[in-house]
């Protein structure tokens, strides 16, 4: 790999880490778990740099949060947040980064992915947020299944599939642009 590609993998690391950053400026409190944009971020960076990249862009961005760096929900900071009642969501997303990366692959000069094949990758991706996100929920909060769905889940389906839906429809554009720099 050239130095110009290692700059250039540098670089979009670092610019989706801090696109999920700044998704902490647009947050919405719905009780223990608030509506934010950074899930729908996470998720962007593996449907449009793959796996590998993708998920190195949100483990930079949780890594910063983890040292304190006020990039979390409610500009919080502090590894204390991986073990607030919303900590699991922030494992799932780099779930999220790796398996929507790992289905829709990562992009390729001449190569377009099948529209249906984005939009599997970006349902799954940010549906497997969910799953450290509930797990965690009900452990924190000593809740029932039943709860942990009705705090944790539900609330949020008609704003992440809108979510989902803009980010496939953004990857789908975007993926042969960003295809050049990989």
């Amino acid at each position: 790999m050239t130095k110009q590609k290692v700059i250039v993998h540098i670089s979009l690391i670092a610019l989706f880490a801090a696109l999920t950053a700044a998704g902490t400026f647009i947050t919405f409190p719905l009780g223990p778990v608030p509506i934010v944009l950074q899930n729908m971020f996470a998720m962007l960076s593996g449907l449009l740099m793959g796996p590998f990249l993708g998920g190195g862009a949100v483990l930079l961005y949780l890594a910063a949060g983890a040292i304190g760096v006020p990039v979390f929900a409610g500009a919080t900071g502090g590894f204390v947040n991986f073990l607030s009642p919303s900590g699991g969501y922030l494992y799932g997303y780099f779930l999220s980064a790796v398996i929507a990366g790992l289905i829709a692959g990562t992009p390729r000069l001449g190569v377009k992915t099948p529209l249906w094949r984005i939009v599997i990758a970006g349902v799954l991706g940010m549906l497997v947020i969910y799953i450290p996100g509930v797990i965690q929920l009900k452990i924190v909060l000593s809740c029932g299944w039943l709860d942990a769905f009705v705090f944790g889940f539900f609330p949020f389906l008609i704003g992440d599939s809108i979510k989902c839906a803009a980010a496939v429809a953004i990857s789908f554009r975007l993926r042969r642009l960003i295809a050049n720099h990989l």
